[in-house]
């Protein structure tokens, strides 16, 4: 058995009880076993020791390879690097790059998040429309368009082509080339000349995906791995569709890991992507938190596999290696995004590796065949509380090497700089929970970084030598939990509801969830008796004024509608379900002006030298022109665009709400070029090359997450045909 420095930690005994042998993880999870069952004898940290540079796994050459003048598979082929080896647009010309097309699908507006592929002069995408279209990739002319809808009759208005990804398999000696695209529970063969099904492909073109999917799988031989949306990962024939495999991101009860749930319950889930070793045959599959976000009462334990960076035989699906970021993730910090497959320098030789970005703003530095760690890994004893009935994890991570690219705990050092800012956000940030890992309490805010990221779906961009170019975001969110086992208020309102929609409803919402730093008041019968509720009214807490005006002939009612005394007692009666618990949606913790609640960076662009550890550049990506225009340095913006790099030393990146795309130095990370879009750049971009031009080519969609207008435009980029020098 391989060794398992990766798996659960509720409790070190837990280790033994899953079938640990041997491997750093092990050593040192027998000298923190010590413990009693309330953790109080647990030391304060402990570390997964570095492999030893003769266990490291010697580089084979294979992922120094990128990607010419075509774009195969989104994220730029197996190692999912998004590395160009094409390099006439360079350092001493990228100023003079241009728009050289924008392509139009006309059938609606929507948010594009997918690297699209190029394939002999031909791009594959998909449009807002739900269609995939073929466009002349020297041009932007429509070739041809496919439609599922028809193929999937009710599921139609469900389905979302290549959301996040598509390929293009060559095909083999008895297989000709097809385009593999995952659409909604369906993967569609396509040929790519004509767009049309392939009919030996499953039933008339298409397999059902019994998990869904969303991002792009990966080839060996004949074997696409593909991940499912809600869960799983599956191995499937891409000559005739018949499903080889599965693995169960989840385990069934009796399989390896099942004894880290109390009950199964959703998530662990693959949604940014998956990386391929097409010279090892193994797939690097990376997984969300486990669900419901914020309440883990009811599944308990540290829920492998979730958080995970998960290693598969791609023929068989049998798990090799798995390494798990987070125990028990109550803070929807998924990892996010595809693995990078590298090669870096350790101990004076070249060596292959997995680097994982996450949410939480880490990146995981593995040895590819083992799964061991390249750097010291630390994980220190955490004293989070959960919601009632939850059980946190004992440790968690907090490594030091590679270095983390993002804020990971909300602490009053992060309040706003802008004048007036930190005062008016003092006063939620003192009744919140807040810092590392931070707990979560009834009715009680909980303020942190990396819902958003960090690193998002998007993940990060690398080259030969060793570099990792992540897009990064730095924004703070307050998430409530609370009850949500009231029986609805009746009609025609009571006198206490009326009291509340006079005087409470601006704070508190006409829903009773909750507006900005207002809590909610939904499930206040559980926390608080009437005598308190009283207090509050006469004398106030916190942001809420008191109200010693109100009468007893008004406050009598509004407690009463409060704690819902005025509703029949059969209301009240009814069973409860089982989860009661809910939230006040994801909030934004933003200042007056309505900007970011934190002091910048807000995004950035950040290149880590893996063969370090360090950074070797961070720079803020994204603008703010009114502030730039008051004096205010460049703070960064919330982003969803993701990097991508070429061997002539750019990084392209967009997904900036300012429009624009940038190209920087990626030895120095300044900015060399930006254009501005008409919408913003909804995904990375890609590099090709046709008739001896290269291309830079995003989707420029706009909405979305950053929210304003979307569109339907592909853009293209490249040099003047008078500076171009034709071979």
């Amino acid at each position: 058995m391989a060794p398992l420095w990766n798996s659960s930690l509720v409790l070190v005994c837990l280790l033994t009880t899953l079938g640990m042998a041997g491997g750093a993880n092990a050593r040192a999870s027998s000298e923190a076993g010590n413990g009693d069952a309330t953790g109080e004898k647990l030391p304060p940290s402990y570390v997964l020791q570095a492999a030893k540079p003769e266990a490291l796994t010697r580089t084979n050459g294979w992922s120094l390879r990128g990607n010419g003048a075509n774009w195969e598979r989104s994220l730029g082929g197996g190692t999912s690097n998004r590395y160009s080896e094409l390099s006439q647009i360079n350092r001493s010309n990228v100023a003079q790059l241009q728009e050289a097309w924008t392509y139009h699908s006309g059938d609606g507006a929507g948010n594009i998040q997918c690297n699209p592929i190029i394939v002999e002069g031909t791009m594959y995408i998909p449009t807002p429309g739900k269609y995939v279209v073929a466009v002349d990739a020297a041009t932007g002319k429509e070739r041809w368009r496919f439609s599922s809808a028809p193929m999937i009759g009710v599921e139609s208005q469900r389905h979302d082509p290549a959301r996040r990804g598509l390929l293009y398999w060559k095909g083999d000696r008895e297989t000709s080339p097809r385009l593999l695209v995952g659409d909604a529970s369906w993967l569609f063969a396509l040929d790519p000349q004509t767009g049309k099904p392939v009919e030996s492909f499953g039933e008339a073109g298409k397999v059902r995906v019994p998990m869904g999917t969303t991002a792009a799988g990966a080839m060996f031989e004949h074997v696409l791995v593909l991940p499912g949306y809600q869960g799983d990962v599956y191995g499937f024939d891409a000559r005739d569709g018949k499903r080889l495999w599965t693995f169960s991101t989840r385990p069934k009860p009796g399989e390896y890991g099942s004894e880290t749930w109390s009950t199964l319950e959703s998530g662990a889930n693959c949604w940014g992507g998956i990386a391929m070793d097409e010279s090892r045959g193994i797939a690097f599959v990376a997984t969300g938190s486990p669900k419901p976000n914020y309440f883990g009462m009811n599944h308990r334990g540290d829920n492998l596999f979730s958080n995970c960076v998960i290693a598969l035989d791609a023929l068989t699906g049998t798990r090799k290696w798995h390494f798990q970021e987070l125990r028990h993730d109550i803070w929807d910090w998924d990892i996010p995004a595809p693995p990078n497959l590298v090669t870096v320098e350790r101990h004076g030789m070249k060596v292959d590796a997995v680097a994982q970005v996450t949410k939480l703003g880490n990146t995981l530095l593995l040895d590819r065949v083992t799964g061991e760690p390249l750097y010291d890994f630390r994980l220190v004893r955490v004293d989070t509380h959960g919601l009632p009935g939850d059980e946190t994890a004992r440790y968690q991570p907090a490594p030091e090497l590679p270095e983390p690219f993002a804020r990971s705990a909300y602490t009053e050092a992060d309040l706003p700089t802008l004048p007036g800012a930190k005062e008016a956000l003092l006063p939620l940030f003192q009744r919140a929970n807040s810092g590392p890992f931070p707990s979560f309490d009834e009715a009680r805010p909980t303020l942190m970084f990396n819902i958003h990221g960090g690193a998002e779906w998007t993940g990060a961009a690398a080259n030969p030598q060793g570099f990792l170019f992540v897009s990064s975001n730095e924004i703070p969110w307050s998430i409530t939990c609370f009850r949500d086992d009231d029986p609805d208020p009746l009609k025609p309102p009571t006198a206490g509801e009326q009291v509340f929609q006079t005087l409470c409803v601006a704070c508190h919402g006409a829903d009773r969830r909750g507006v900005g730093h207002a809590p909610p008041l939904r499930g206040l019968r559980h926390r608080m008796g009437e005598d308190e509720v009283r207090a509050v009214l006469k004398n106030g807490r916190n942001g809420m004024p008191a109200l010693a005006f109100l009468s007893e002939d008004q406050i009598k009612p509004l407690v009463n509608f409060l704690l819902c005394r005025d509703r029949p007692e059969s209301a009240l009666a009814k069973p409860k379900a089982k989860n009661s618990w809910t939230f006040g949606g994801f909030v934004k913790v933003r200042d007056s002006a309505g900007y970011p609640g934190c002091s910048p960076p807000w995004g950035t662009l950040q290149c880590i030298n893996l063969n370090t550890g360090r950074k070797a550049w961070s720079v803020p990506l994204g603008e703010y022109d009114e502030l730039t225009a008051k004096g205010v340095p460049v703070t960064g913006q919330e982003n969803f665009g993701g990097a991508m790099v070429t061997a002539s030393g750019l990084v392209f990146v967009s997904g900036t709400s300012d429009r624009k795309i940038r190209a920087f130095d990626a030895e120095s990370g300044k900015e060399l070029w930006s254009f501005k879009m008409a919408l913003y750049g909804t995904a990375p971009p890609a590099s090709y090359e046709v008739g001896g031009r290269q291309f830079v080519v995003l989707p420029a969609t706009g909405g979305g997450k950053l929210g304003g207008p979307a569109g339907d435009a592909w853009t293209a980029f490249a040099l003047p045909v008078d500076l171009v020098k034709r071979p």
